[in-house]
């Protein structure tokens, strides 16, 4: 997908985001997930629940003609809340959300990236090179947990 940019995360973009999140996890979440945890994390997903974490971590906001098509958030580097517009996967939007919060991690000096994964992304990072560590659980199940090395640090 040509002409996309990642930007920093305004608190006006709450709304945007969240409609994007509760899509992704009702479109393609919902084929790992039974339905009531697919409910229970759109919950969580709302427009403030956004700007309550942009004050804990960056969030980043990848556009397309000005329209939100992929977020991130990173704190150092951990990697959170990734998801992108179902009608844009498999055009390098993931790829390039990660990009852009490895490259600002190995400025930063860390080592490596860390990442969760529900099973609907899992195999989306090993595709990029990520690799994994341990399984953990959370509230919303199974949390596959990977690394990257990020070379040059």
């Amino acid at each position: 997908m040509t002409e996309v940019t990642v930007r920093d995360f305004r608190p006006e973009d709450g709304e945007a985001l969240s409609a994007l999140v509760v899509r992704c996890l009702r479109e393609v979440n919902s084929r790992d997930y039974p339905a009531e945890l697919i409910d229970r994390m759109c919950d969580h997903f709302t427009a403030d629940r956004f700007r309550e974490l942009s004050a804990e971590r960056r969030i980043y906001v990848a556009e397309h003609h000005g329209r939100p098509v992929g977020t991130v958030s990173r704190d150092g580097n951990k990697v959170y809340t990734m998801f992108v517009d179902p009608d844009a996967h498999g055009r390098g939007i993931g790829r390039r959300l990660m990009r852009h919060v490895e490259e600002l991690a190995r400025a930063e000096g860390h080592t490596f990236m860390e990442t969760g994964a529900s099973h609907t992304g899992h195999g989306f990072y090993h595709r990029i090179g990520y690799t994994d560590v341990r399984v953990s659980d959370t509230v919303f199940g199974v949390n596959h947990i990977l690394r990257r090395p990020l070379s040059g640090a």
